[in-house]
């Protein structure tokens, strides 16, 4: 066979669209050509994917491949796309099975001798993999990341041939066991850790009990910031989708967080609007540099001095 199309994911923002990567071997003079809107890393994937094959026991043809990132008019960035390039060379140069990875989503990055390495964002992509009903492999290292989401059936992989030795019914893999609900980790900040401040105790708990927005003034060094850090801790337990959206957030974003907590920005008095609620042509490339308007959404924010902020910067909708 010629021609192959394995299916995996790319990410706008918290969405994480299909895409399609069709792989065509043809008569011709060696050369690889991938198109459809494809950014520099995913360009630069082709000397990757070449050295990957080659290392792991493979042949790569020497013919001319063509490889289209569908849909065209959608742009693909990052190098998550490498393990989809590299199976759909080996299926169409008729070194795997025709139709063995039909019913998967494949992500991840390649080095050079073969290994997989991780990616940002799996959580969004194992999400929509989820609503798909599709199958995934991913890079072991994010296995971690996906471990609480329910009614997924995914495969953690370490290297390339791995894939291939699944795919050849030579070894299969295994799947990742969902994780067990155990007690929430504790917050770093708590209330019960500030002393005294009866009156002020007393409006967190009632703003955090009615879900009211609260306006701390007064001079520095009152503990202003200390108890804004400590609302999250008496906030109510996150839904079982506000923890997932949560979750995928920082996983886009590569930011450690703790499962299940709320999150907490406290932005400079000296930030943007821009800074804020985002910006730029590319809402995923925004996010990782400023997560004030996403982790606003399911957690709480905290804004001093606020009569330093200009008036655009405060009266900019949220």
């Amino acid at each position: 066979m010629s021609f192959s199309k394995i299916y995996t994911r790319g990410l706008l923002g918290l969405h994480a669209p299909l895409i399609e990567v069709e792989v065509h071997v043809s008569q011709g003079l060696p050369s690889l050509t991938i198109v459809g809107l494809a950014e520099a890393a995913v360009r630069e994937s082709k000397d990757r994917v070449r050295s990957a094959i080659i290392n792991s026991g493979f042949q790569f043809p020497t013919k001319r491949l063509t490889i289209n990132l569908a849909p065209a008019d959608l742009p693909k960035d990052g190098s998550r796309l490498d393990l989809p390039i590299a199976i759909g060379i080996l299926i169409a140069s008729g070194q795997l099975p025709e139709n063995c990875a039909e019913d998967f989503e494949l992500i991840g990055e390649l080095a050079l001798d073969g290994h997989v390495r991780p990616v940002s964002g799996t959580l969004t992509l194992a999400m929509a993999c989820q609503q798909a009903k599709h199958k995934m492999l991913l890079p072991l290292d994010n296995s971690q990341d996906i471990s609480h989401l329910p009614n997924l059936e995914c495969y953690p992989v370490s290297h390339l041939k791995e894939v291939c030795d699944h795919f050849l019914g030579i070894k299969s893999l295994s799947s990742i066991e969902p994780a067990t609900t155990s007690n929430q980790m504790p917050y770093k900040f708590d209330l019960a850790d500030v002393k005294g401040q009866l009156r002020p105790r007393r409006a967190l708990e009632i703003a955090a009990a009615g879900g009211h927005s609260l306006l701390f003034k007064g001079p520095p060094g009152t503990g202003k910031t200390l108890l804004a850090s400590r609302l999250p801790s008496i906030l109510p337990p996150l839904s079982n989708q506000e923890t997932l959206e949560v979750a995928s957030i920082y996983s886009i974003s590569n930011t450690p967080h703790t499962f299940g907590q709320r999150p907490f920005r406290a932005p400079h008095h000296t930030a943007s609007a821009i800074a804020l609620v985002g910006g730029g042509c590319h809402l995923q490339t925004t996010m990782r540099h400023s997560k004030q308007l996403c982790d606003l959404e399911n957690g709480s924010d905290s804004i001093l001095r606020e009569k330093q902020f200009c008036t655009v910067v405060l009266s900019f909708p949220i």
